[in-house]
Parts: C-alpha cells; structure tokens; sequence
C-alpha cells in the first residue's frame, strides 16, 4: 500500500472540466437571474448557508418544480425542530422523474447474480409504471397509504417506488436478506395496505428460497390487504403460502395509451419511510417530504454527483440502505442509472470493474471498504478492464483513508474526480459531498453541501476550524425528517437530534473542517479513542491496520477501567491462510504507535471470526464496548439488526473471561 499524508493534492479540474460541469452553469444562471456573482465554489456555498431561503428558492427555479398550488412561504421558520418548507406547493415526485420520459438514453441499466445485464427505455419505464399505478388504485391505495417493499436491488423495485410516489402513497423498503423479525419489526410499525415481495434472491453464487419468510412477514402485518409477488430466484415460485396474492407479470400487463395520473400532494407530505439501524432497539421509521427529498436529491445530484442525461451513474445498495433512494434520485436529472444485486465481490473483487467496463459507468459508487479490500487484492483495474468513460468515484458508509484515494489514481484512472461523501439515513443525502470544481486532497471530503450548514462544534457549542469537534447543522435542511412515525409529541425525534444542542441538528460524527473547506470524518462521536486525554476517531486506528496485509478487518473500543484509566482491545479478522502470530501483534502496534500515536496502542490484540455488523454494513463499535464493560446482551443491542447475530458470541465470551480472570 502506498503512503500518502492527509491533506496531499492529489487531482485538479482542468479549466474545461469546471466550465462543463452543472454548478459552473448555475452559477452563470444566478449571475443572469439573480445578479449574484460568485468567484468560487466557497462564496457560493456561504451564501447558500447565510440566505438559505434565497438558495433554496432558487433551486425551486432553476429546477423549474412544478407545483398544483403556488407557494407563498419559503421557509415558516428558522426552528429545528419545526421548519416547514414552501407549505402552500403541492407537488409529485414522479411527475418530475418522467419530465425526462422521451430521451432516446436508457433509463435504467440492471444486472444480477439471477439475471444478465439489460437496458430499459424510459418508455417502459413510463409504461410499466403506468400499469402498476392504475392497479394499486384498483387495490384501493390511496394518498397517505403505506406499501412495504421486501424485495433487492432490480428493475421492479423502482418501477414499484414510482408507482407508490405517484399515488401520493408512502413507500418502505427492506432488503430480502434482512432476517424475518427485522423486516416485521421495520413494517409493523407503519401498518402497510399493499405488500410487494420476491421469492428469493442469489448471492455469492448460492439461491436464498424466501417464500416461507415472505409467509411469516405476511403473517404479521394484519393491515396487507394484498401483496404483489415477483418471481426473481425462480420462474414459477411457488406463492401458494400467500393471501390475495397478485403475480407481477399481470400487474404490470401494458395497457394501451395508458398515462399516469399523477397525485399532487404537500410538499411536506411523506414520500417514504427509512430506517435506523435498530441496534439498540426497534429501527426507527424515519420520514421524509415528498417536496424535501425531491429538491436535496436534484441538488445533490446536479451539483454534487454532476449528473445529467448523457451519465450512466451506479452506486453498490441493497434496498434497505439509503443510497439505493439516493440512487434512484439520479432519474430526476435524466441520467441512467445503474443496478446491481448481488455479492460486489463474487467471484472476486474484480466484478464490479467488469460490470463499469460492461455499462459505459461514467459514475461508480462504492464504499470505502471495497476501494480498501480491492487494495488489499493488489488488483489493478485500469490494466483489465476500459474504463474510458468513468468520470468519478463515489465513495461512502465509512471514511476512505487516503491510501484509498491514492490507490484510485495509481490503478484506476489518473484523471478522476473522487467523491467521498457523508451523511446518513436521517436526511438520507450527504452533508459533506464532491464538487467538480474543486481539487481532491488525499482523505479529505471536498466541501460542505450547497445549502447546508455544517459546522463543527466544540464541548460548549462553539464552531472550530482546524479541530475534530462534533457534526452539526445550524440551519433546516429540506430533507430533514418531517417527523418519525408513531411519534406523535415529536419527543424521540428531539431525542435523536437536539437534545445535545438544543436548536441544533448535532448528528454524532466527529469531523474536522479545513481552513481550505474540505473537511475529514474520524468516525461516531460517542466510540472515539480517548488515551491520556488525547482523543481519536477509530478511523485514524483503522486506516493504521488496513496496512497490515495479513489483517481482513478491525475494530477497536475503548473500555473504561475501575480505576479511571481505560483498555483498548483490538479485535481482528484475518485474511484467508494467515494466522494472528506475535510477529503480526508487532507490526501492528508499530503501524498505530507510528501512524497514530504510542498513546493509541491497543491493550491487546485478539483475533475474532468475523465482526458484527448492521445490515447495512456498520460496525457495532457501541454495543461491543457495552458488553465488554457488562451489559447485558439484549440490553445494548436488537439481535435482529445484525447482519450475523452469531458474531457477538465471541465477544460475549471475551467479557466472560475477563471478568472470571480479574
């Protein structure tokens, strides 16, 4: 692995790049409608922030929304939580993704572990859309219905979602590997009307039979009054288990001249309910406006992702993880956008680059621990497949050390923008994104987002510079919830968000902004690294391990001690054929006393099987420091969020022994 120091320019925009990008042409666009004029990417964002309804106004106009009933309010106020935008509009999402339903591009690109790469026209998209709307109606679905989704990444999946947002109906998602009570637990709470499921799915080259699972779900949800089944692992699966069961193939029969009707709804009425990991409990149904998500994601897609009709733009998701919404986001610029379900890594790490070199991917979103464990495989892309037409490299779900961003211009392209984004399911967008416009620096997010304003804060709510410090948000952001579920006071919602400062959105990450602007994530707030009152995040001790090419995974927590010091036990997962030996034990500690600090060097180092995860790929840093310091089990985490609930076993019996042996 190559060294590169934080903060190394790595990559520059030539002057044609910034010119043909989205926000050079808003910019000129404000100069001739607005008389606001702008030298640079940093004055723009200021003023996004300082006039933020000004900024957001003018999205509203530059996007030409479309609206039943004009807005007379911007904003109602300032307070978070309580801020309510443009109130009067009344709007459709889907009305906007089909503005784009004549382009001669295709509109989605899928592919699968069941199914071999195939281009679908907008018109079918439009058509099979059509059809679906018009027999959910016929199901009697309604503005304000719930439809729950247990079904992955593919081509219906969409076809489904626009749908439900035309009808003004409300929808979840869940992926089908999530386990039975997980999904229950997701869609019980929103009482969904219509069920949409698959039979299975395939990954890693081995069939997944969901049927009795579907049977079991269904089972528990007494509101379905029907549920439409998707054949995807077999090509007649057997349904008979299911009540008032639709097949797809006759919902989406193409019905002559058909047109969608679209449902205008409040802007600030819910388009779909998302999730919290439920670690510590039942997930939280997180809900987001239709008018919110519609703005953020043409902002963020426009300006941010730079894309429009001529880009083909992937990002890896499951339906359960926010990305897969910000990913069908891009429709609303006209892009295609790219679908992949199945194991990024089956047969080897080398599939996805297969699969940009397949579908022209002028956009590849990945995580950072891909782009790490590709590192890892020393596989080197741009000797294998044609990337000529990949333009950036989106990256998010952990911080990508600068190793990563390193590697991406030593193996995949030399002139590639890279975007390491971050945010969260709560507002589901980044807070801190890409621009086109502005160089990239080695492990370092590019800038804050057009009409965010993110700042870090310190221990007594002062902003820093140059400091790690607290993630916070001093003004309203569009896709902020509108409320979660089954909340009716609004008090978990306050709990979640502005109970540490209050009026402030303080979302739990430590991040450090640059005098430059560009800012680095260390990691959660609350699992930080705290020796001798030196603090750090777990990302700087990841990115010291990820050099150890024997080591597949890490994770670290700082325990405290009876006697006010603390251990720091590291717990590894080691690569195929190679074992935890002492001399390994010594190389890592040297790469965290020289990459970190002495201070930082873990009490101990012990080798685990895997890591316990969410479904969504986080590491469980809170609840395993929990247990290690005696908590039960069922009290610190929901054995149903874990992507393998037999993964905490041994960290249970690590706490076990500890105890026993003083």
């Amino acid at each position: 692995m190559t060294h590169v120091q934080e903060g190394t320019l790595l990559w520059e925009p030539d002057i044609s790049r910034k010119q043909t990008s989205n926000i050079y042409d808003y910019m000129k666009w404000l100069k001739e409608n607005k008389q606001l004029s702008f030298a640079d990417y940093q004055s723009l964002w200021e003023w996004s922030v300082d006039e933020v309804e000004a900024f957001w106004e003018s999205q509203w106009e530059y996007f030409d929304i479309q609206s039943a009933q004009a807005y007379q309010t911007v904003l109602s106020s300032h307070d978070m939580p309580g801020a309510r935008w443009f109130p009067e509009a009344t709007i459709n999402y889907a009305e906007h993704v089909f503005r784009h339903r004549h382009q001669q591009q295709p509109a989605i690109i899928h592919k699968s572990e069941a199914r071999d790469t195939t281009e679908v026209s907008w018109q079918q998209l439009y058509e099979d859309t059509a059809a679906l709307t018009s027999t959910l109606r016929e199901l009697g679905v309604e503005k304000g219905d719930r439809i729950a989704a247990y079904v992955p990444n593919i081509y219906e999946s969409v076809v489904a979602f626009l749908a439900t947002a035309s009808l003004g109906a409300v929808w979840s998602s869940a992926s089908p590997d999530f386990g039975t009570q997980s999904v229950i637990d997701r869609f019980k709470q929103i009482e969904p009307k219509v069920m949409i499921t698959v039979d299975g799915y395939r990954y890693g080259g081995k069939a997944f039979d969901r049927t009795s699972v579907v049977e079991k779900i269904q089972a528990e949800l007494p509101t379905v009054e029907a549920t439409i089944g998707i054949s995807y692992l077999n090509s007649e699966p057997d349904f008979s288990g299911l009540k008032n069961l639709y097949r797809w193939e006759d919902v989406v029969k193409a019905r002559d001249g058909l047109q969608l009707k679209y449902t205008h709804v409040a802007f600030n009425d819910p388009l779909w309910v998302l999730y919290s990991s439920g670690t510590t409990g039942k997930p939280k149904p997180i809900v987001q406006s239709q008018g919110g998500i519609l703005l953020e994601h043409l902002k963020a897609s426009t300006f941010h992702t730079d894309l429009g009709p001529d880009d083909r733009f992937f990002w890896f998701t499951t339906t359960g993880w926010m990305m897969w919404n910000f990913l069908v986001g891009g429709l609303l610029t006209g892009s295609a956008i790219i679908l992949y379900d199945g194991n990024p890594a089956y047969p080897d790490t080398r599939a996805l680059w297969k699969f940009a070199e397949e579908t022209g991917m002028t956009v590849f979103g990945t995580s950072a621990s891909y782009i790490t464990a590709c590192m890892k495989d020393e596989i080197e892309p741009r000797e294998e497949f044609d990337l000529a037409q990949l333009k950036c490299i989106g990256s998010t779900g952990s911080p990508l050390p600068p190793e990563g961003f390193q590697w991406c211009y030593e193996n995949v392209k030399e002139n590639l923008w890279i975007a390491s984004v971050s945010g969260g399911t709560d507002v589901c967008t980044a807070f801190l994104l890409g621009a086109p416009v502005l160089p990239v620096y080695a492990g370092e997010l590019q800038c804050r987002g057009l009409g965010a304003k993110v700042e870090s804060f310190d221990a007594v709510g002062q902003p820093v510079i140059e400091e790690v410090g607290e993630l916070v948000l001093t003004e309203p952001l569009p896709s902020m919830p509108i409320y979660f579920w089954n909340d009716p006071d609004g008090s978990r919602l306050h709990d979640s968000y502005f109970d540490v400062f209050p009026g402030i959105w303080c979302h739990g990450d430590y991040v450090k902004v640059t005098e430059k602007g560009t800012a680095v994530i260390y990691g959660r707030s609350d699992a930080t690294i705290n020796r001798g009152g030196i603090r750090i995040g777990t990302s700087e001790i990841y990115r010291a391990v990820d050099y150890i090419k024997e080591v597949a995974d890490s994770l670290i927590v700082d325990v405290p001690a009876a006697d006010g010091d603390s251990r720091t036990p590291l717990f590894v997962v080691m690569k195929d054929g190679h074992a935890l030996t002492d001399e390994v034990k010594q190389t890592i500690k040297k790469k965290i006393r020289s990459e970190c600090s002495p201070r930082h060097v873990p009490t101990g180092i012990y080798e685990v099987p895997e890591l316990p995860t969410t479904l969504n790929g986080k590491k469980l840093e809170i609840p395993v420091k929990k247990i290690l310091m005696g908590k039960p089990v069922e009290s610190v985490v929901n054995k149903g969020s874990l992507s393998n609930e037999a993964s905490l076993d041994p960290f249970v019996a690590f706490a076990e022994n500890e105890r026993e042996n003083g």
